[in-house]
């Protein structure tokens, strides 16, 4: 996985930035980051509090966990199912 280079604080305080005036260009050539990513940052971490993006992120990291979970005990299940369905 990669490693993020900013964290939440320094994304939202860039936001802010961002939505005090600053233009997107030079607030993208400062930080040597895309354009996009400055829009893809604003439509995830838009109006967002500190607080509130590092919550988002333990969430979206239980949330990874529980479908890894679900995944493995569905495999389990099909593979329970398939041995039962043959004849011995």
């Amino acid at each position: 996985m990669k490693r993020a280079r900013f964290t939440e604080e320094q994304i939202i305080a860039l936001l802010k930035e961002h939505e005090a005036g600053a233009k997107t260009a030079d607030l993208a050539r400062r930080h040597r980051i895309s354009e996009a990513t400055i829009y893809n940052w604003k439509a995830k971490f838009g109006g967002m509090d500190v607080s509130e993006a590092k919550r988002l992120r333990t969430l979206e990291e239980e949330n990874a966990k529980l479908k890894k979970l679900l995944a493995e005990q569905m495999l389990d299940a099909a593979a329970l199912r398939e041995l039962l369905s043959k004849k011995w």
